[in-house]
C-alpha cells in the first residue's frame, strides 16, 4: 500500500469513527391566538443538508400562500434534541440602528 493508500485509510478510519448528525425537517404549526405552543410534525430526516434544504423547499412550494405552517430544517444529534431547539423561545433580536 502506498502512501496515498495510508492516507485513505486512516482517513477513513478517522471518519467512520465520527457519526454523522441527520438533518430533521418538521412542519411547524401553532394553534390561532397562542403563537407561544408550537406543535411538530417530523417530515423527514436526511444526512445532507442539501438534500434536506431541498425537500425542505419542495414543502414550502405545496403550501398555500396564507398558511400558518412554517417548514424548517434543524441540524441535530437526535430527533429529541432537534424537537428541543424548535420548541425554545428565543428573543427577537435586537436591531442596530445601521440594520435598520
Amino acid at each position: 500500500m502506498g502512501l496515498f493508500g495510508i492516507i485513505v485509510y486512516q482517513i477513513t478510519r478517522l471518519l467512520s469513527e465520527f457519526e454523522i448528525m441527520p438533518y430533521f425537517v418538521y412542519r411547524m404549526t401553532s394553534p390561532e391566538g397562542m403563537e407561544l405552543v408550537k406543535n411538530l410534525e417530523l417530515l423527514s430526516e436526511f444526512e445532507s443538508f442539501k438534500e434536506a434544504k431541498q425537500y425542505a423547499r419542495e414543502q414550502r412550494a405545496e403550501l398555500p400562500e396564507d398558511a400558518a405552517e412554517i417548514i424548517k430544517v434543524m441540524f441535530a444529534d437526535n430527533q429529541l434534541l432537534a424537537e428541543e431547539q424548535l420548541l425554545e423561545h428565543r428573543e427577537k433580536p435586537i436591531l442596530m440602528e445601521h440594520e435598520k
